[in-house]
């Protein structure tokens, strides 16, 4: 099969899309930007419009920078979105749930004696992060109208008119039974959803639908969720590595082969990608805040954006005793404490915003460093390495602090743009059945290899410093 797909990587605060040929590279590229918002009590949503509008925009701006015509449409979302709609018309009924969004608390709470069984059925822990909460929150509070589901499915209705959603995004709402990769009756009844209509489970390469929202007829032949997106790009396709996106927030994904491992360390067990009907696995572990959290410290006034971490935080040898715990949307994975709010501890009149940049790499990167060590637990093995991507892989402070406090080496992707290359790899896959996967996928040689400059010792301490600030978030 020859031919350029489309690729489109539709995010929480954007919208990217690339036109990708298996010989020739990136042809195009696009970009629409998302505002989501912010509310008090936790609550993020975002206009669904502007979620499909920022999918046409940046689809289309891609197309006519490549200047030519594609054989497919692979589609990547942000996962635990949700939003209800009319499946007659495509119209939301609501506005769209952002996966950050705390307000179905309430309903995690009321499940609360029934939590180890929908972790046990689904991989899942109980958290207003997944998708089924939010689901049964807005039956509860918005509307009993339409269909409720995850935003992808919604997009992809509109695009092609059909109702689906793929394995891997099913796998992160707390209704699929992990195990056979189907719809759960049982986590259904507990949610109050018994006769929702639900989307088709699909594989994650396939012939879903066409579509002509970008002009000529294109068939859907890609769907996955953003970071198992990100997992099959960085060529994480067998035990023993990881990966970590460094978006909105941070996610660290560790395969498992093909059979789930649900262990006991705080990490999600689910799907990365049902291929030809195979189901492979992964663990999961998030961090809610890593982008957020920098740009949360640019609206104070600490920085003026991203790109000041390294000069910034280069102003200072160390965090002079600050310790940062991110948790400004919640303490997620391994923990699962999303009623917690983040810390800045040790704090003194001679702290400047240098010392605040680097507790801040410092505490992002140390929650990584607990979801591989809780990763390399439940797989009874340690990682050999961490394979990285996302916006914040620019910051060399960052990533440097990541190498040290994890003790492993940190391979900085060449691909910035990960997860619309995986949903490109998925996109020719499902076009044509007969390529392998390591086919499918971009080069994988990395752009910069961080290795540790901290002995062991000196990484533990640090560690332990942030243990510790969790431990005083977490109370008796």
């Amino acid at each position: 099969m020859t031919g350029p797909v489309l690729a489109v990587d539709q995010g929480t605060s954007g919208t990217k899309a690339l036109v990708v040929c298996p010989e020739r590279g990136v042809l195009g590229t696009g970009f629409a930007q998302v505002g989501p918002r912010h509310l008090a009590g936790g609550r993020v949503e975002v206009d669904p419009a502007a979620l499909y509008d920022s999918v046409l925009a940046a689809g289309r701006q891609a197309l006519a920078e490549a200047g030519e015509g594609v054989v497919a449409l692979g589609l990547a979302n942000q996962g635990e979105t949700v939003l209800a709609w009319d499946p007659a018309t495509g119209r939301p009924l609501t506005d769209a749930l952002v996966w950050q969004d705390r307000r179905a608390a309430s309903v995690c709470a009321e499940l609360a004696a029934q939590g180890e069984e929908l972790r046990q059925l689904t991989g899942l822990p109980l958290d207003p992060y997944f998708a089924a909460p939010k689901m049964a929150w807005i039956r509860r509070n918005l509307t009993r109208e339409g269909v409720v589901s995850t935003s992808d499915a919604w997009l992809v209705h509109r695009l092609t008119g059909v109702h689906a959603t793929d394995a891997a995004t099913a796998g992160r709402t707390q209704l699929l039974d992990l195990d056979r990769a189907t719809w759960s009756p049982r986590a259904l009844d507990l949610y109050g959803l018994t006769g929702e209509t639900l989307p088709e489970v699909t594989d994650c390469a396939q012939v879903v639908g066409t579509t002509r929202a970008f002009g000529p007829e294109i068939p859907l032949t890609g769907l996955i969720v953003d970071q198992q997106a990100a997992l099959l790009a960085q060529r994480v396709t067998a035990p023993g590595t990881a990966k970590c996106t460094y978006g909105t927030g941070a996610f660290l994904l560790a395969h498992t082969g093909e059979r789930p491992r649900r262990g006991d360390s705080g990490l999600v067990s689910c799907v990365a990608w049902r291929l030809a009907g195979t189901t492979s696995y992964c663990l999961d572990g998030q961090v809610y805040t890593a982008a957020s959290a920098v740009r949360w410290l640019t609206d104070l006034g600490v920085l003026s954006g991203a790109a000041d971490l390294d000069s910034v935080g280069g102003t200072v040898p160390d965090s002079g005793g600050v310790t940062f715990v991110p948790a400004l949307a919640g303490l997620a994975a391994p923990w699962w404490r999303g009623d917690l709010r983040g810390s800045l501890t040790g704090l003194g009149l001679d702290t400047t915003p240098g010392h605040l940049a680097r507790a801040l790499c410092e505490g992002i990167a140390a929650q990584v460093a607990e979801l591989a060590e809780a990763a390399a637990t439940d797989l009874g093995a340690p990682l050999d390495l961490l394979r990285v991507d996302g916006g914040l892989t620019r910051s060399a402070l960052l990533m440097q602090t990541q190498a040290d406090l994890l003790q492993r080496p940190v391979e900085v992707s060449a691909l910035p743009d990960a997860t619309a290359l995986g949903a490109a790899a998925l996109a020719r896959l499902g076009l044509d059945p007969a390529l392998g996967v390591a086919d499918a996928l971009p080069d994988g040689k990395p752009a910069a290899v961080y290795e540790p400059r901290i002995p062991a010792d000196q990484a533990a301490e640090r560690r332990a410093g942030f243990r510790t600030a969790v431990a005083a978030l977490l109370g008796p």
